[in-house]
């Protein structure tokens, strides 16, 4: 019986799964230490994600993709994070990018955006966040005002995952006055349009291989380009970010296995005072305490995706799954950053990398705080319901 609890996969599950493994380790984990070095987008894993159907494995069948579950893909992201964190997270950032539009969009926009994603690798970005709004997303400043039959959008979006390779962008701005209900719309804004432009990128502590941009606009586009319904915007967002941290905690499950199999491996094999450094407790207890948190992380993590897989709603299990992965991870990698001691701290090393690598899945899609008033709610309707 392997120590870290496994999931039960189907066939097509496991077939994801074993596909991601073979691209992994023959493209993704031997280039993952110079893609951190240099940070450098790994545009030559585009095409094996392409080619192989990983890229737009979420896609349904009739938009070209393969048509995968939830419970499927993080299985690919956990098993692509084990190798290399910045691939992770460009597949969690398309997966992220097309959901507002899967959710959301008509059939127009779902074939132009989803067919080109499946079958050309031709990546859609979410872009909500702004310097002034990220946990609070209401409070959003880019505004959408009608022009004739058309809107003009004016604003700054920043940290967008992907954003440095996304030929279209899922903006989201204010069509309605601040504080009242209803005032944000999510539109469909093509890179190539005209007032839209990318103009920084960010410098970043880890996931390095991905391209984190800002995102300026002053745009006009049609009637036609809105996602969704106009004032429903933010309930979408929502509703993607539900989905897009079941994600990011496969992200930070794989991240932590990465560290955890290496500081197993050096804790084996070490020897001081006679005996390997697994043998004393104070590090035989670390790797004890990890594969325990990875088994349980696993556990919810698998089960808030076969119950979206179900067409449950996950709010409160993925808000649990994010926030207990994500903060694992952070546990086991630091510890693995102590077994190894010195061997962990310089470079190349893939504890080292995995270390820094892994804090943004406490922040990104919802910090921990956010996912923790997201429980709070929930208890708190329970609790409501169950005294009425």
């Amino acid at each position: 019986m392997a120590t870290i609890w496994k999931p039960s996969l189907d066939d097509d599950a496991r077939s994801w799964r074993d596909t991601a493994r073979q691209l992994t380790d023959t493209h993704f984990a031997p280039a993952a230490d110079a893609i951190d070095r240099d940070q450098r987008y790994p545009v030559e894993h585009l095409e094996p994600l392409r080619q192989s159907g990983v890229g737009g494995m979420f896609i349904p069948r009739q938009y070209g993709g393969g048509g995968a579950p939830l419970t499927a893909l993080v299985a690919v992201v956990e098993t692509i994070a084990e190798g290399c964190g910045s691939t992770a997270a460009i597949m969690a950032a398309l997966s992220l990018g097309a959901f507002p539009v899967l959710l959301g969009g008509t059939e127009t926009q779902k074939q132009a955006l989803l067919g080109g994603l499946a079958r050309e690798g031709t990546a859609v970005n979410f872009a909500l966040s702004e310097r002034g709004a990220g946990s609070d997303a209401a409070a959003i400043q880019t505004t959408a005002v009608r022009e004739g039959k058309d809107w003009r959008i004016r604003g700054e979006k920043c940290w967008l995952g992907n954003g440095g390779h996304s030929k279209h962008f899922i903006v989201f701005a204010r069509t309605g006055e601040p504080g009242t209900r209803n005032n944000i719309t999510a539109f469909w804004v093509p890179r190539d349009t005209e007032g839209a432009a990318v103009d920084f990128y960010e410098d970043k502590m880890g996931i390095r291989g991905t391209t984190t941009t800002n995102f300026k606009v002053d745009v006009r586009v049609p009637d036609s380009s809105i996602v969704g319904q106009e004032g429903l915007g933010l309930k979408l967002a929502l509703s993607t970010l539900n989905v897009g941290r079941v994600v990011v905690a496969a992200q930070a499950l794989g991240i932590a296995l990465c560290s955890y199999r290496a500081a197993s491996a050096f804790a084996a094999s070490r020897q001081t005072f006679g005996r390997t450094i697994i043998d004393h407790q104070g590090v035989g207890f670390m790797l004890a305490n990890a594969a325990t948190q990875l088994s349980a992380a696993r556990m919810m993590l698998y089960e808030a995706a076969r119950a979206y897989d179900k067409g449950q709603d996950i709010s409160t299990l993925g808000a649990m799954a994010k926030l207990f992965t994500s903060e694992a991870s952070h546990t086991v990698c630091d510890d693995a950053m102590q077994i190894l001691g010195g061997r962990g701290y310089v470079k190349p090393n893939a504890v080292e990398r995995c270390y820094r690598d892994q804090r943004i899945t406490e922040i990104y899609e919802g910090t921990s705080e956010i996912q923790r008033v997201v429980i709070a709610r929930a208890i708190k309707r329970e609790a409501e319901a169950a005294g009425s």
